[in-house]
């Protein structure tokens, strides 16, 4: 088996490859996208880190390809999709760097309360400006904690070391399950009016892009502090910079950017604002974690067939995996389908399998199920080895039912999804052999394709209403792929799953939402 290294990886790693019999490594870095895709069809294995980009036309090219380790947690820049497509193994390493991400965090925190960087260049330049440069005590002061996941729990640990009081707002974890932690569960609101120190730690998604916006740093109290070493783009840069220039905000410090490098910025200029250069990751001990932890997986996998920490297949025996590949796909898509339609936290996942599909060990699918429900709170954070755990320490309860006939299809998958303010129901089943269909979402009947851009719509079922909807549509040059209409005779209300060729835009959503009758648009993503 041939491995290649396309980036830099600690040495750890690299010699786990070299002293496995049976395995052959190739540490190979700085290649083009088109040297890597003239030598990946060699190889079965590929280890990267954040530099390499394993795009479509990487993974077409990639003949033998069987897995590819991330030595770190962001997979952005591999197309998991293709490389399910072909089967590919992905895989990362989710626990390597949590404790380096979180001292990362505390660090910002306490060189921005001492004024330590202008120090430094101020002391350098020979001057001594003790007044000038007077900080402020921890103690006693509030962390409020955006995300209460691995990172956002290390950080409180510390935090809490250091005599402060900690604040959590996480809606994607009951407040019990925080208070479990000994941490205090907030709202939003709560959060931005009480916190003297904002941290952030939660992947960017659509509901975390600009979290933090000029609204919210309104609300925030005079003189506090923001620190983001999550992800670049989940507090709005332009409007931080407005905030410190004008005094509202005390300081800010940021280990990660929109884009990166930053290149010239507004907030470079300003004293009250300190910044790495994504250093959050880069201790030795953390990369010498992820490159054998990475190692590790990978040879497994190559050697003994065993997955760990794989983001696009479960745990289970080809043989198997071959029969349940298609409710893999069905329910991890319910699950995606069911996490973009609640709107608080999740208190429990019921899953009911019916059917033909009862005679295989169903446990694999509910994890997929758990999968697809928090990958779109967490991301790359959550895969098929760690869902049951993510969701046990967020206090969700798993119920999982069999019954051995099903009425009107051969195999049926039942889900309900309760939150703190309701609950969803979504049905699918398998038409054929492979081919995944939804057939009820909440009390709408109807057959959709589970996969790629949608819009999901409720709306009066009045003459007229769907043809605005496809007007409206065709104004802002969207193409309807697909639609498929749920009726509810009853309440005279339909439901409309909308498949489009391109992610819709806000400001489509708006002018959706803004027509008569139509009372929800919202994107769905699969």
């Amino acid at each position: 088996m041939r491995v290649l290294v396309s980036d830099n990886l600690s040495e750890v790693g690299v010699r786990i490859f070299e002293e496995t019999p049976d395995i052959d490594v190739d540490v190979n870095t700085g290649l083009t996208p088109e040297e890597l895709k003239g030598i990946i069809g060699q190889y079965d294995g590929l280890v990267i880190r954040s530099a390499t980009k394993v795009t479509a036309d990487i993974i077409e090219a990639a003949d033998n390809l069987k897995v590819i380790g991330r030595a770190g947690i962001g997979l952005d820049n591999v197309d998991i999709p293709a490389a399910s497509k072909r089967g590919i193994v992905v895989m990362n390493t989710p626990e390597g760097n949590t404790i380096t991400t979180a001292e990362h965090t505390i660090a910002m925190i306490m060189a921005l309360s001492r004024n330590i960087p202008r120090a430094t260049a101020s002391l350098k330049e020979g001057k001594w400006e003790k007044k000038k440069l007077q900080g402020r005590e921890l103690y006693n002061k509030t962390l409020g904690l955006i995300g209460a996941g691995h990172i956002g729990r290390i950080v409180a640990d510390r935090a809490k070391g250091l005599k402060m009081k900690v604040i959590v707002f996480d809606p994607y974890i009951k407040p019990e399950a925080i208070e479990k932690l000994d941490l205090e569960p907030v709202s939003f609101e709560e959060l931005l009016s009480r916190a003297d120190y904002l941290t952030v730690h939660t992947p960017k998604t659509e509901e975390t892009t600009n979290l933090i916006d000029r609204d919210a740093i309104a609300r925030m109290k005079k003189g506090a502090y923001v620190i983001n070493c999550a992800r670049g783009g989940i507090v709005n840069e332009d409007d931080v910079y407005e905030a410190l220039a004008s005094g509202h905000l005390g300081g800010a410090a940021f280990d990660v950017f929109t884009s990166e490098p930053p290149g010239n910025m507004k907030l470079m200029e300003l004293d009250n604002f300190i910044c790495t250069p994504h250093l959050g990751a880069s201790t030795r001990e953390a990369q010498d974690n992820v490159a054998r932890d990475v190692a590790e997986q990978i040879v497994a996998y190559l050697l003994h067939g065993s997955v760990k920490n794989a983001v696009n297949v479960p745990s289970i025996s080809e043989e198997l995996m071959t029969t349940l590949r298609p409710y893999v796909i069905l329910v991890e898509r319910m699950g995606s389908l069911q996490a973009q339609l609640v709107e608080s936290a999740i208190v429990e996942l019921q899953v009911n399998y019916s059917g033909k599909v009862v005679d295989y060990d169903v446990e694999p699918l509910t994890t997929a199920a758990l999968k697809g429900l928090l990958t779109p709170i967490l991301t790359d954070d959550v895969n098929f080895v760690n869902a049951r755990v993510i969701a046990e320490d967020r206090g969700i309860k798993v119920v999982e039912s069999k019954s051995s006939t099903s009425e009107d299809f051969g195999s049926l998958v039942n889900m309900r999804v309760k939150t703190l303010e309701g609950e969803n129901i979504v049905s699918g089943t398998i038409f054929g052999k492979t081919f995944p269909r939804i057939l009820r979402i909440n009390d709408f009947y109807l057959e959709a394709i589970p996969e790629g851009h949608n819009l999901f719509i409720q709306n009066d079922d009045s003459p007229g209403v769907i043809g605005k909807i496809g007007t409206t549509l065709g104004q802002y040059g969207v193409n309807i792929s697909r639609m498929q209409v749920g009726e509810q005779k009853k309440k005279k209300q339909n439901v409309i799953f909308l498949a489009t060729s391109t992610v819709v835009s806000d400001e489509v959503l708006d002018a959706l939402r803004a027509l008569e009758h139509v009372y929800m648009a919202r994107r769905i993503e699969l």
